[in-house]
């Protein structure tokens, strides 16, 4: 579909589009219609279709007339936020959530909704009811979660970019799954959601998963009104080892092993490094997405209305309810252990933490299915995410970036992790990594200097 309003260009090239008047967001609105309504049907990663009665942003904000889609656990007035549940009847909203008010003042165009799984809180996007988030690339594969529907409709072309969020790596899996660019920004850069400052950890971070490493520097720029800074010669940490234990697959290792020989080339010091945290940590981790799924459980007609029935929450939901009560008083300070995590102990001799996102490759549909007995579920999806959570444990910054595919064309993406604040530390080495990437096309590695943002690498 490179012959409408949207042609291929990246969000970046569109505002500078939209600032010659070569394209209106009208335009650019129509296009999306027509795409999703043609993808789709195949991919399956709406929730709402709002591009007929649209949410338009600020006309002088750096992304006016940017259309996008808003995770639909995200609350926009008027519209229904379902958390990607059957569990209630989803009433519409009465006010914006703070980030909705952030994307609307930066001048994106609010046209619907992307799915996601129930709560979150799986790393597919799949249903007990309903049709899974399917690959573009691959649709027998996951899209990944809980950001999927997002994902899914970024990397198959039907929208410019999609509001997601990260509380254990919900940005950056589906952005590994899909071959995107996925930011999951310092805890308190971006507006923090009501229900994360109300955990006990925040674990929550918005942001946006796009084509290329240029419109994330781009969006963040425009939310925050911070130009995106790097800095050059960096010492770089290798993290092959995920404190979950367990083997990395052939394909996901070649692909960072190939990630720190590119880094090493641009002259930044590369060095093997071994995690600070291991399993104990990840137990920790598990309980602790127990109790959040027991908090839904319990507290759920209080939080969603008088229709919240307990028995429609997913098998896996009930399950991590269920994993809380029976092993919370077996591991008493779990909560006490993971505020005292050490996130610097990890840097004592590195800039930044390279690794992959995932172990291994995006699974086919139904590995991760929330149906799947539970003990089992459990054990696949600790060893399939062990790399992700803690930088959501520490409130630090974390990216997944494209780095090749696997022997069946399925997109791998690798983790590049920093301190609190180092988004443009960590920007700037995943546009490197693009840059030297054989999958990076001509736009991903353009460079850019916008009329409204000044961004450098």
């Amino acid at each position: 579909m490179p012959d409408d309003a949207l042609g291929d260009d990246d969000v970046t090239a569109l505002v500078a589009r939209l600032l010659r008047r070569e394209v209106s967001p009208a335009e650019l609105r129509a296009a999306v219609a027509a795409r999703l309504a043609a993808v789709d049907p195949r991919v399956r990663g709406l929730g709402l279709d709002r591009t007929d009665a649209p949410v338009v942003g600020n006309p002088e904000g750096p992304l006016a007339g940017v259309p996008i889609l808003v995770k639909e656990n995200t609350d926009v007035a008027g519209w229904p936020t379902t958390n990607g549940s059957a569990a209630y009847v989803p009433q519409p909203a009465r006010q914006h959530a703070a980030v909705t008010e952030q994307l609307l003042g930066a001048g994106l165009d609010l046209v619907g909704t992307s799915r996601m799984p129930e709560f979150g809180l799986n790393a597919t996007t799949e249903f007990v009811d309903a049709e899974p988030t399917r690959n573009p690339v691959d649709p027998a594969f996951s899209a990944g979660a809980s950001s999927g529907g997002a994902a899914a409709l970024v990397a198959a072309g039907a929208v410019p970019v999609a509001h997601a969020n990260d509380g254990g790596g919900s940005i950056r899996i589906p952005a590994a799954a899909c071959g995107l660019v996925g930011l999951k920004p310092s805890r308190g850069l971006l507006a923090r959601s009501a229900h994360g400052a109300l955990m006990p950890i925040d674990l929550v971070a918005d942001g946006v998963v796009t084509r290329t490493v240029r419109d994330t520097a781009l969006v963040l720029s425009a939310l925050t009104g911070e130009p995106v800074r790097s800095r050059t010669r960096l010492r770089v940490g290798v993290v092959l080892h995920s404190p979950a234990g367990g083997e990395v697959d052939a394909d996901t290792r070649a692909a960072v092993e190939r990630s720190a020989r590119r880094l090493e080339a641009a002259g930044h010091h590369v060095e093997p490094h071994r995690p600070a945290v291991g399993t104990g940590f990840v137990d920790d981790f598990l309980v602790y997405w127990g109790l959040l799924a027991f908090a839904v459980a319990a507290g759920g007609r209080r939080s969603f209305g008088p229709t919240f029935e307990r028995s429609r929450l997913d098998p896996l939901t009930r399950g991590l309810a269920r994993h809380f009560l029976t092993t919370g008083p077996r591991r008493p300070g779990f909560l006490r252990r993971l505020r005292r995590v050490a996130y610097r102990a990890e840097f004592i001799h590195q800039d930044v933490l390279l690794s992959p996102v995932l172990a291994h490759r995006t699974p086919p549909l139904g590995w991760l299915h929330p149906a799947v007995p539970f003990d089992d579920l459990r054990e696949r999806l600790v060893r399939y995410v062990g790399f992700t959570p803690l930088q959501n444990v520490a409130g630090a910054p974390a990216v997944s970036v494209p780095a090749g595919r696997d022997g069946r064309g399925l997109p791998i993406g690798v983790q590049l992790a920093g301190l609190p604040g180092d988004e443009g530390v960590l920007l700037g080495l995943a546009g490197e990594l693009e840059a030297a990437s054989d999958v990076s096309s001509s736009l991903t590695s353009a460079a850019w200097t916008s009329p409204r943002i000044s961004t450098r690498w």
